[in-house]
């Protein structure tokens, strides 16, 4: 068999590749044995025979499988009994056929963790590792109720960002739809108008001569405008999904103003609840670190903290790396400092999560309550500035008219 791995070098850093193995546990061992650490080992070619593009899991339904599944493992009921009898009660047609292939693997032998990795569209990589650590540590039930919570917490934390974002985009929406519709067909029976009534050679305000410019100029270059706009949409969309693109992006977004602040709370959240929940399950604090960076979702701080491990890794405390980093706060590296004082670290970072969840929330109310009236203002603003270049003018003219 093949499997695909992720895996940490003795030089810290992080390769990938595919490697023939009897099974899972043989290619984590011949791993090892050419100076790897195995981080990721799934079989390949998994992902390809289990993707279907466009079918995602509701959030709500992961967070009640997770809870009854912990619920049942609590009881003592086998796994494989337990998944057949909750794809029973899923009203989801793709995440019932899920269960099902789960569930066969799971009576072939598979462990759950490499039954779940199958399927990564439904469960992520942080998903799939801590089921592992929970397996390995004989406290799945424990591990699974953690993960109903955080999937939970991520859950409310991504609505609040998109309940957020979702008036200023339907009015800019709304705004360019009809900035366009006004410049493609108002403007031109205005200009006529302006034309019958001043003249060709009238002296318009130099706002309306603007407006008629863009307008004559948008509708004589049209065919051009349009593929061009959508062409650099297209690039740029592709560009973000590269690696290169991917972190210049995320880097722009950590520099640009108030929304760097919700990113980085976001970010801090993530990684205190995250890292927090496999420290508990006895994971190593390099392993964690390698998880947690590809769950922030944000590719600089990914780096940011597999630098961090470097440094761990010569001895370094983690409290001291992120006591250096431009996006951790000082309070979350004192806390972790208490932490890994008093033995408690995954308890200091729960309570770090919740206090940072508290303020993401907090932030994005705010930055919505200011919004809405900036949003309306500037959409005021420019209706104004469309009457005033029409209305101004064809009064005047109507005078002018009118006295001769």
């Amino acid at each position: 068999m093949q499997f695909s791995y992720k895996a940490l070098r003795k030089d810290n850093v992080n390769v990938t590749g595919v490697i023939e193995a009897a099974d899972r546990s043989a290619a984590m061992a011949a791993l090892s044995h050419q100076g790897l650490h195995p981080l990721l080992v799934t079989e390949a070619g998994s992902k390809k025979r289990s993707i279907s593009f466009g079918k995602h899991v509701k959030t709500s339904d992961m967070v009640i499988f997770t809870r009854q599944l912990s619920t049942m493992i609590s009881a003592g009921v086998p796994i494989a009994r337990g998944l057949a009898t909750l794809q029973d009660t899923s009203e989801s047609p793709y995440f019932r056929d899920v269960m099902k292939k789960v569930t066969k693997d799971i009576e072939g032998g598979t462990q759950l963790g490499d039954a779940f990795a199958k399927f990564p569209n439904v469960f992520d990589e942080v998903y799939v590792n801590m089921v592992r650590a929970g397996e390995e540590g004989g406290i799945l039930d424990e591990i699974l109720k953690r993960l109903a919570m955080q999937v939970e917490q991520n859950s409310s934390i991504k609505k609040r960002v998109k309940g957020a974002m979702t008036y200023p985009i339907v009015i800019l929406t709304v705004t360019v739809i009809a900035f366009f519709g006004i410049m493609f067909f108002l403007m031109p029976k205005i200009a006529k108008i302006l034309t019958d009534l001043g003249g060709p050679n009238a002296k318009l305000p130099v706002y309306t001569q603007a407006l008629l410019n863009i307008s004559h100029f948008s509708r004589q270059y049209a065919y051009i405008i349009i593929p061009v706009t959508v062409g650099v949409i297209w690039i740029v969309r592709r560009y973000i999904k590269t690696p290169s693109g991917k972190f210049q992006f995320h880097a722009l977004m950590l520099r640009t103003p108030v929304v760097k602040t919700i990113i980085t709370k976001v970010a801090i959240a993530r990684f205190s609840r995250t890292f927090a929940s496999l420290m508990s399950a006895g994971v190593g604090v390099l392993d964690a670190l390698a998880v947690t960076g590809g769950a922030i979702g944000n590719k600089v701080i990914e780096k940011e903290l597999a630098e961090a491990a470097v440094q761990v890794k010569n001895g370094k405390q983690l409290s001291e790396v992120l006591a250096a980093s431009p996006h951790f706060p000082r309070i979350v590296s004192q806390m972790l400092a208490v932490g890994e004082e008093t033995g408690t670290t995954d308890t200091v970072l729960l309570k770090v999560a919740d206090f940072y969840e508290e303020e993401v929330a907090t932030a994005i109310d705010s930055i919505a309550s200011i919004i809405e009236p900036v949003m309306i203002i500037f959409l005021g603003a420019g209706v104004g500035l469309i009457a005033a270049s029409v209305m101004g003018p064809i009064a005047s003219m109507s005078n002018n008219v009118g006295n001769n």
